[in-house]
C-alpha cells in the first residue's frame, strides 16, 4: 500500500488554504449554481455559451476544492524546533547573494503548496531551495540549476 503524499507547509500557509477552501465551498459554489440556473433560462443548452462557461468554472472549482482538501488533510506543519538557528530549513527566511558581486536576495523556503516567488516564497522543491536547505550562515555553496551552476554566499538566516 502506498503512503499518502505529505504537503509540507507553514501554519500560516495551511490557514490560507483553509480560507480559500471555505470561500470556494460557500460563496463561489453558490455563485456558480446561480449562474447555471440563469443560463438554463436562456433556452437550448447545446448552443448556450453562458451555460458552458458556468459549467467549466464549476468543474474547475470542484477540482480545486478536491486539491485543497487533499493538501489540508495531508499537511505536514513545518517545525524548526530541532534545527540550529543558523541552519537553513523549510520555513526559514534566507538572504544570499550570487557570487562574485550580485545584489542580495531574500526568500522564505516554504512547501510547494504555498510557494509564491513574486512575494519571496520559494518551494522547497525548487533547485535553489534544494541547494540551500541544510547549509549554514556564512557558507558559500554551489547550487545546480537548470540555467547552470550558481555560486552563492549565505548572508542571513532567520
Amino acid at each position: 500500500m502506498s503512503e499518502e503524499k505529505k504537503y509540507p507547509m507553514t501554519l500560516e500557509g495551511k490557514k490560507k488554504l483553509e480560507e480559500e477552501l471555505e470561500t470556494l465551498q460557500t460563496s463561489k459554489r453558490a455563485e456558480i449554481i446561480e449562474r447555471i440556473k440563469i443560463a438554463r433560462g436562456f433556452g437550448d443548452l447545446s448552443e448556450n455559451s453562458e451555460y458552458e462557461s458556468a459549467k467549466d468554472e464549476q468543474s474547475f472549482v470542484e477540482g480545486r476544492i478536491k486539491t485543497l482538501q487533499q493538501m489540508i488533510n495531508h499537511a505536514e506543519i513545518i517545525d524548526n524546533g530541532n534545527v540550529a538557528a543558523n541552519e537553513i530549513a523549510v520555513g526559514k527566511t534566507v538572504t544570499f547573494k550570487e557570487l562574485p558581486d550580485e545584489e542580495p536576495e531574500t526568500y522564505t523556503i516554504v512547501g510547494a503548496a504555498e510557494a509564491d516567488p513574486f512575494s519571496g516564497k520559494i518551494s522547497n522543491e525548487s533547485p535553489i531551495a534544494k541547494g540551500l536547505v541544510g547549509c549554514k550562515l556564512g557558507q558559500e555553496v554551489t547550487i545546480p540549476t537548470p540555467g547552470g551552476d550558481m555560486k552563492v554566499k549565505i548572508l542571513e538566516v532567520k
